[in-house]
């Protein structure tokens, strides 16, 4: 028994599941975010930060959501600001990811239990060449977001006069809160003033695709582009459906709002079909908007409720249940309508533990995006289109509101909290987290089957 104990590659003990410290890190990095907004000097001359507001923006910021209690740029100083911005670039890299990162760095030393941890993070399909793989994130995240920094800010200078100083701070701010599909802004109005600036929209919203696609997409597309027949299942599932439902979104919302008068209806055609493209982009995470989400249509907010619940990539910077959730349970649908024993995407079969998580991952959402509303619907008088779009905003750390957040009441506003942490971390994480042990069946036991439908 003591030579067991001692075995280094023995699984890791019940109280360090990776899961259980990856959420455990999460809710650390809100704390430590909540203590920071906290002070005097967090808050412009004047003004005081109440708890519960810290704690919000900080949960939205490290759940990289942009949900607001508080006016980002009238109510938080320079340093408040700084302090949302490197808790936004905290919550995308991942904090697990992030700490073994350092890790490496520091000591060039990679245990096995880092290696689960930043496996779980990052969710990496093996434990191989873990360290080097967080340092091409890394260096991946950093360098594209120093990339969209300089053309939004050279855009900010040239083309609206900002001083260099201004325009290079709101153009990291922005490269920052796009990249890791934050949503977040200094202005008031988001990016209405930019609305058909196709220099500021095509940049962010390009930003928000590529840290939404999700880190292994990202590198297996720079090494593997000219060869499509060799790529993954994760990477052709999530090309093909974040393809159409950006495809579809635009086309829904340029339909339904090209005439509407209080959002796309001042736009020339093209300004039209931009902002459609534009609004499709940032529902499936990222929640920055161009036009007043308040004026949009039913069918536009509809929409919007469910490009925001799908989301993006997995391990990527997105919420929601994830764009491969969605499509591997589209493909579980094609396989049973057209009675095939298998699911298969490709020339690749899909292993029923993976449809098995996929069905887990999506009704877990739909079990806390209801609950949630109805708790909502409590405690406030909104109506129910209202209450439904700003939860399932919060569960898809996408940060659109439509004006009910800051409205809600304490309860309500915690419920929300729980919600964006929930989503950063994932149903399953936290499930798995939650459990005291995992126990393995060691038996079968007699099938029988049952109607279904």
């Amino acid at each position: 028994m003591g030579w067991q104990r001692r075995r280094p590659w023995a699984r890791p003990s019940a109280g360090a599941h990776p899961t259980r410290v990856i959420a455990g890190a999460f809710a650390t990095a809100v704390a430590v975010g909540t203590a920071l907004l906290s002070l005097p000097a967090a808050a412009t001359a004047g003004r005081s930060t109440a708890l519960l507001d810290a704690l919000f923006t900080a949960t939205s910021a490290v759940c990289v959501t942009g949900l607001v209690v508080v006016d980002t740029g009238a109510h938080w100083s320079t340093f408040g600001e700084l302090v949302i911005l490197g808790l936004i670039q905290v919550g995308g890299l991942g904090i697990m990811t992030l700490a073994t990162l350092f890790t490496v760095l520091l000591s060039q030393r990679f245990g096995l239990r880092a290696r689960f941890l930043a496996q779980a993070e990052t969710k990496a399909l093996e434990l191989r060449d873990i360290g080097r793989l967080i340092r091409r994130i890394a260096a991946f995240l950093l360098g594209f977001e120093a990339a969209v920094a300089l053309v939004l800010a050279a855009r900010l200078a040239f083309g609206y006069g900002e001083p260099a100083g201004r325009a290079a701070y709101l153009g990291v701010f922005h490269a920052v809160a796009a990249v890791n599909n934050a949503g977040m802004s200094p202005h008031a109005d988001s990016l209405v003033r930019y609305a058909v600036d196709p220099w500021i929209c095509l940049t962010v919203s390009a930003a928000v695709i590529v840290g939404g696609l999700g880190f292994p997409v990202v590198f297996e597309l720079a090494r593997q582009w000219r060869r499509p027949r060799s790529w993954s299942v994760l990477t052709r599932i999530t090309l093909t459906f974040s393809a159409v439902l950006l495809a579809g979104g635009t086309v829904v919302f340029a339909a339904v709002e090209w005439g509407n008068p209080a959002t796309f209806g001042p736009f020339g055609a093209g300004g039209k079909v931009m902002s459609g493209f534009f609004a499709s982009v940032q529902t499936r995470s990222a929640g920055f908007n161009t036009v007043d989400v308040t004026a949009l249509r039913p069918e536009s907010v509809l929409a919007t409720d469910v490009l925001m619940f799908i989301g993006g990539g997995s391990a990527g910077t997105s919420g929601g249940i994830k764009v491969t959730t969605f499509g591997l349970l589209a493909y579980v649908m094609w396989a049973e309508m057209r009675n095939e024993p298998h699911v298969s995407v490709g020339y690749r079969r899909i292993p029923a533990a993976n449809q098995r998580q996929a069905l887990t991952v999506a009704l877990l959402g739909v079990g806390l995006v209801v609950a949630a509303t109805f708790a909502l619907l409590g405690l406030s008088a909104a109506p129910l289109d209202r209450v439904l779009f700003e939860a399932i905003s919060a569960f898809g750390t996408v940060g659109l509101s439509n004006g009910l957040t800051a409205a809600l009441p304490p309860a309500g506003q915690l419920i929300l909290v729980a919600l964006m942490f929930l989503g950063r971390t994932g149903p399953l994480t936290v499930a798995a987290a939650l459990a005291l042990r995992e126990h393995g069946r060691r038996y079968t036991l007699p099938e029988e089957r049952t109607i279904v439908g």
